[in-house]
């Protein structure tokens, strides 16, 4: 089981790699103002909650990647050691935006529920948390046939 949850938190990293790029090429798109994980440690922070903090970009780097690596951990039990089908990473991936962005980070004031948001940043989120879990899938299938 430990060696599952490792698996499962590496391919976490790498489908939070991959799922970052989809988020960056949809800022430098316009389709973003900012990146969410961002805007998440700068409410978190002490201070005022929308005014820009030091050190915020790298900590929500690794705020993002920590939660990718749990999310892939999470996965890797869910599978309970078998493959991962595509589709279950893909609705994997679409859940946890779901629950994120119409749940806890609106709670936050961080971004407005789904609904209520910009529309680029709405297809950008979708389409980066599709790639979470397609990836994610892919690469706990590809790190358990390598032991």
């Amino acid at each position: 089981m430990t060696r599952d949850l490792v698996r499962g938190a590496e391919s976490g990293v790498l489908a939070t790699a991959a799922m970052s790029a989809v988020m960056l090429a949809g800022d430098r798109a316009g389709l973003m103002s900012d990146q969410p994980p961002k805007r998440i440690v700068r409410a978190l922070l002490p201070g005022h909650r929308h005014r820009p903090k030091r050190g915020e970009r790298v900590l929500g780097a690794l705020a993002h990647f920590g939660f990718g690596a749990a999310g892939g951990a999470a996965f890797a039990l869910l599978c309970g050691g078998r493959r991962a089908p595509v589709t279950l990473g893909v609705t994997y991936g679409l859940a946890i935006w779901f629950v994120s962005y119409r749940g806890w980070v609106p709670k936050l004031g961080v971004l407005p529920p789904i609904p209520d948001d910009r529309p680029g940043r709405q297809a950008v989120m979708a389409a980066g948390h599709v790639v979470y879990g397609a990836t994610l899938a892919l690469a706990a299938n590809g790190l358990r046939r390598e032991t």
